[in-house]
């Protein structure tokens, strides 16, 4: 019974990060980009984790599965979120069907990725 459970867990998991893959591949800007792939891949890797626990059925195994999962859904969110800040303050363009910008009109003029863009004249580039 547990090895059915886990196989499919396996399947889902490997599902998920095929989904990732992909929307990395089709998606047009940066943000959906990491959008897309951030969330399917910790989805895919605590259902891959998750099976790999039920699989062998031991604690030790059953810890370090658990330790991934909980690094995964603690730094990968983060990571996607500063990425795409820096991607927006450095002037990486949205795509054209995008209907909203919250962040457009906001002063980031003093934020230290902005600056490290700037031309040694101090315009931006």
């Amino acid at each position: 019974m547990a090895e059915g459970i886990s196989l499919v867990l396996l399947f889902l998991g490997a599902v998920f990060m095929l989904l990732a893959s992909i929307g990395l591949a089709r998606m047009p800007d940066v943000l959906m980009r990491l959008h897309s792939t951030t969330k399917s891949t910790t989805l895919g890797v605590g259902l891959i984790m998750l099976g790999v626990a039920l699989t062998f059925d031991d604690f030790a195994i059953g810890v370090r599965a658990l330790a991934i999962v909980i690094f995964m859904f603690s730094t990968a969110p983060v990571a996607a979120h500063m990425i795409g800040r820096a991607a927006y303050l450095s002037g990486v363009p949205l795509w054209k069907g995008t209907l909203s910008d919250e962040m457009r009109g906001h002063d980031f003029e003093s934020h230290p990725v902005t600056e490290q863009t700037r031309e040694p004249d101090g315009r931006q580039p």
